[in-house]
């Protein structure tokens, strides 16, 4: 089936019949891209929620279909709330919810802003960036107060939030979700990077299988729909801030696999269970893989002016790849495709403090 990227949908809050019975028929009912309105007690102000910019990231969905179904009718959140469900029709491919994108196509999370403006609209992949531009609109028409993004990870892993300027408001946002904020400063094309003018941040809410990934998202959605002042939010617990993490990435035409022993394999292997760094990072010294004759040359890790710096963070002990300083990990994952169209997994050397 063809998709139109150029469709967006509209409801305007939302009867029991247009959110059927449960989240897989809802899903299953939009055609595309769609938006839902739901009017608050302020009706001059929005919050925008989006969610399932990637088709196997289901928490947000899931929550919003659950704050959706049960919020009493007369009970109006604070203000109006919009909802914006991005990739219906990667997340309706089956198996529902294991497709990235559509067809191996375009990731619709690196087509927004400048790099959605710089592309020639001529080839096959016009319509993820002309998609792209259609959700950015539909948070400009609004004229937000805060913005928040919500994702999940391919594999298993603590709750983290992301942003690209720390406020109080972007902390206290955090703290709704997590206790851990990432400032980011990476240009991939990304939704957060965009600036609405108002606090934005992105929840990685957990695994895409895990069921406490879905109560983070939904309760996240209760406590911005109940929040009365976004200006000011009493954080209950500490946010960790963690500065610049970079990418993993591997180089062009260098092979990747996962094995629990050395294999002898081509390029680089990481170890079956590196998705567990996720959880306490990696120390000093401590091995994550191995790799061919080609060394660390099989890895890039580019910062900020786009110099490799993996020699920085990681050396090879033989054939074995170790880490060259106790390290932060997050988003790891033995998700292969995952890996090689995105990055194997981010990394900072370490932690600043709390506020």
């Amino acid at each position: 089936m063809e998709i139109d990227y150029s469709e967006i949908n509209f409801l305007n809050n939302p009867t029991w019949q247009d959110l059927h019975a449960d989240y897989v028929q809802f899903l299953l009912s939009m055609t595309g891209l769609t938006v839902i309105d739901i009017t608050g007690k302020d009706t001059q102000k929005y919050r925008v929620i989006t969610t399932l910019l990637q088709g196997n990231e289901p928490s947000g969905l899931i929550a919003l279909h659950r704050w959706l179904i049960t919020k009493k009718e007369k009970q109006l959140p604070q203000t109006n709330l919009r909802f914006i469900i991005c990739s219906v029709e990667a997340a309706s491919t089956t198996p529902l919810f294991t497709h990235r994108t559509t067809n191996g196509s375009k990731d619709i999370n690196r087509c927004f802003g400048n790099v959605g403006q710089r592309h020639s609209f001529q080839d096959d992949q016009q319509g993820y960036y002309e998609r792209a531009q259609l959700i950015e609109q539909a948070i400009r028409d609004v004229n937000p107060e805060m913005v928040i993004d919500l994702h999940n990870a391919s594999s298993a892993g603590p709750t983290f939030s992301v942003c690209s300027s720390i406020t109080t408001e972007t902390l206290s946002l955090a703290s709704f979700f997590c206790q851990t904020l990432i400032l980011s400063d990476l240009t991939l094309g990304a939704l957060m990077e965009q600036d609405f003018n108002c606090p934005f941040i992105t929840i990685e809410c957990g695994g895409s299988l895990d069921e406490q990934a879905h109560e983070v998202a939904y309760a996240g959605i209760c406590q911005i729909a109940d929040c009365e002042n976004i200006g000011y939010i009493h954080q209950e617990k500490n946010v960790e801030i963690i500065y610049r993490p970079l990418r993993l990435q591997v180089s062009n035409d260098a092979n990747l696999s996962y094995a629990e022993h050395d294999k002898g394999y081509s390029g680089v292997t990481l170890k079956n269970g590196i998705e567990f760094l996720n959880f306490g990072g990696a120390h000093q010294d401590e091995m994550i893989g191995w790799t061919d004759g080609n060394g660390l040359s099989n890895l890039k890790l580019l910062n900020e002016k786009g110099l490799n710096v993996i020699d920085e963070y990681f050396y090879n002990r033989d054939n074995q790849l170790v880490c060259k300083q106790n390290l932060r990990i997050f988003k790891a994952t033995t998700n292969k495709k995952v890996a090689l169209n995105d990055c194997l997994f981010y990394v900072v050397k370490h932690v600043i403090n709390e506020f």
